[in-house]
């Protein structure tokens, strides 16, 4: 049975439950701006700028859970004037990404203020066809806070006639 993947606010979650993902080595491998150790503090400042996105935007990331049980976070976050789609799984639920993000996809194709969607992914990822089947382009490789990224995106206006559907 295929899980039943829901998406709740950070702050519903345990912050404790978060720290314990954020910290999880296997997690840290692909975020290069992970550079410093995740405990309540940090998760309770994480939370607090994943909510004033919210509250400024109308719209940011989520707690993601399946059947429930968090699983991870993820959503979208205005960045330079475009919309930046990011997922944070936990490694139990790394085979979650496609299904998660075609839900979250849907979500923005709906909304009208989304007209693109871009990805940044650090250049450790290589397995990168979940991305392509989704109908994300390749734009470059761009510099955020010192690290480097390869940047995709996905026209949600004509997401319709992609895969997603």
């Amino acid at each position: 049975m295929k899980p039943q993947i829901t998406f709740t606010r950070l702050p519903t979650i345990d912050p404790s439950e978060i720290a314990t993902h954020m910290s999880d080595p296997r997690v840290a491998d692909h975020m290069p701006l992970l550079t410093t150790p995740w405990d309540t503090a940090a998760v309770a400042t994480f939370v607090a700028a994943k909510e004033a996105c919210w509250a400024r935007d109308g719209l940011g990331h989520w707690a993601i859970l399946e059947n429930g049980v968090y699983v991870g976070w993820g959503g979208f976050q205005k960045e330079d004037g475009a919309w930046d789609y990011g997922l944070v799984l936990k490694p139990s639920a790394f085979g979650l990404g496609t299904q998660i993000s075609r839900k979250a996809i849907q979500f923005a194709v709906a909304d009208a203020r989304i007209p693109f969607v871009t990805f940044l992914l650090p250049p450790s990822r290589k397995n990168l066809g979940a991305l392509r089947r989704l109908g994300a382009t390749f734009v470059g490789e761009v510099t955020y806070d010192g690290a480097t990224f390869l940047k995709y995106q996905l026209n949600t206006a004509r997401a319709d006639e992609s895969p997603l559907h």
